[in-house]
């Protein structure tokens, strides 16, 4: 039975994924005022937006080992903010000389963050003894939708910098209200087993998962840099429709994501993950077959069906494969988050610029189907004596 104070950092926790998800978004939903602003090329704004899963890698890496020593509450409340102060110099800079550090922070902070922030969704799932990071993560999709509705909303009618700065008052006051509300080191690790002096966190148990989260990154990917293309340039939608396969995408997403935890309790994570592999795989190849629009945007929504299960539950899996509550296999498999991204990005910009937009989203249709072989490791056995 979960403790008033369990409640309180379970609390915390949902309003730290809720301003991540819309600190990420109001950044991301304002790619194309930036370009503009900046007069970038197409390629100038690729090269400049792979910046942030770059060093968002670096910034995951880095928040392993500083939780390990002095725990995620402290990194969350100094990095969370860094995230929003970065949107906002990012809506002030000038001009790309000031625009580049700022995205250098941003991806640092948000790396950190997302790394944190999943520690202490572990921690809460460790003490409650149940599976709840689905819920955390759903959240993290409507504050994230959130952010959208927000740019859309006030479209043309604020200069840029306020549309930028106005949700970010609100990403502060979350997080100074959870900062204090986290699990402070000793309760994160309670429960757990301290690990023996001089050892480090091994490789393999965590490389399953490591690569079902690289495998889903990529198809996120696809879908998010490459869903508008397909359906204008592959189906010829018109202005109205070409947005609703990336809706869909993100309504299943979520959809999904507010009854995964049930089902993770009742049918186990593995057989949840296989399932999702097996639809996410359906779904790009009904992508990759697609003969009309309709059939599009529904096998586009079944991605987002399948892959939506895989990244809590790596999440999840790792946290049970470290005993110690180091957060390290945390940090790592979130790692493969922007590695999955990036690699995603230029695999299926390349195939689909060799051979066509359908070739390019046959790449993550194979590494769909190879989640399905790689969910038994999400039902590992905790790993007590590292070698």
């Amino acid at each position: 039975m979960p403790s008033p104070r369990d409640r309180q950092a379970r609390f915390a926790t949902f309003a730290v994924y809720a301003v991540q998800g819309l600190s990420f978004a109001t950044l991301l939903t304002q790619v194309a005022h930036l370009q503009d602003k900046h007069g970038l090329s197409t390629g100038g704004l690729t090269a400049l937006l792979l910046i942030v899963p770059v060093f968002a890698g670096v910034g995951s890496v880095a928040a392993g080992a500083f939780a390990a020593r002095l725990g995620s509450r402290l990194l969350l409340r100094l990095a969370q903010p860094a995230v929003a102060v970065a949107v906002v110099l990012a809506g002030l800079a000038p001009g790309v000389t000031l625009l580049v550090p700022v995205l250098l922070l941003f991806g640092v902070a948000v790396g950190a963050v997302d790394a944190g922030m999943n520690m202490q969704g572990v921690a809460v799932e460790r003490r409650y003894g149940r599976a709840v990071l689905n819920g955390f993560h759903c959240l993290w999709s409507v504050f994230s939708l959130a952010g959208a509705l927000w740019v859309s909303a006030v479209g043309d009618g604020l200069p840029l910098e306020a549309v930028m700065a106005i949700p970010m008052v609100l990403a502060v006051a979350g997080s100074l209200y959870a900062g204090p509300r986290l699990y402070a080191p000793d309760e994160e690790r309670a429960g757990t087993v301290e690990r023996a002096a001089g050892t480090r966190f091994p490789w393999g148990p965590i490389i399953p998962l490591c690569l079902a989260m690289g495998f889903l990154y990529v198809g996120d990917a696809a879908v998010s840099n490459f869903s508008t293309v397909f359906m204008q340039d592959e189906l010829s939608a018109d202005a109205r429709v070409i947005p609703l396969a990336y809706a869909a995408y993100q309504a299943t997403t979520l959809l999904v994501r507010l009854a995964g935890d049930v089902v993770v309790r009742r049918y186990g994570p593995a057989a949840v993950v296989r399932l999702g592999g097996a639809i996410a795989t359906l779904g790009f190849l009904g992508i990759v077959l697609a003969p009309g629009q309709p059939l599009a945007i529904v096998a586009f929504g079944l991605t987002g069906v399948g892959l939506s299960v895989v990244a809590p539950q790596s999440f999840s899996a790792a946290g049970r494969l470290d005993p110690s509550g180091t957060g390290v296999a945390i940090a790592r498999v979130n790692l493969f988050n922007y590695v999955g991204f990036i690699v995603g990005s230029a695999l299926v910009g390349g195939l689909a610029d060799a051979a066509g937009m359908r070739v390019g989203f046959a790449a993550p249709l194979v590494l769909a189907a190879a989640i399905v072989v790689l969910a038994r490791g999400f039902e590992p056995k905790a790993v007590t004596s590292p070698r």
